[in-house]
């Protein structure tokens, strides 16, 4: 009976956690999303301090994180890549029959050469 109160007490918690997070309109529309978000970001730092505080522990003032260097500018282009590359299959075939004749003839010259 004991992993059936353990059991109770998981689901009580996980389905009071749904439903602090619908009251709180977390699993709304985004509008009401980012409204709790921006009330959580107001409430939470002065309840952080209060309790620690309260709890005697010592808290490291946030430091500022550098802005991140903007995004690298790509000159890509998937269609000319394919281009490109059917481009070069295409040439490779077209070539091919008169480069397997000129291996053959190399390679018939050197087979005389070794039979000498």
């Amino acid at each position: 009976s004991i992993p059936s109160l353990w059991f109770l007490i998981k689901g009580g918690l996980a389905g009071a956690a749904v439903y602090v997070a619908y009251d709180q309109g977390l699993l709304g529309s985004g509008t009401e999303g980012a409204e709790a978000f921006k009330k959580a970001q107001e409430t939470l730092p002065p309840a952080i301090q209060e309790w620690t505080n309260y709890l005697g522990w010592e808290v490291r003032t946030a430091q500022v994180i550098p802005a991140l260097p903007p995004t690298p500018k790509f000159d890509f282009s998937l269609s000319d890549s394919w281009n490109k590359g059917v481009h070069t299959a295409m040439s490779a075939l077209s070539v091919a029959p008169t480069r397997a004749c000129e291996y053959t003839v190399e390679g018939w010259k050197y087979v005389k050469d070794l039979v000498k």
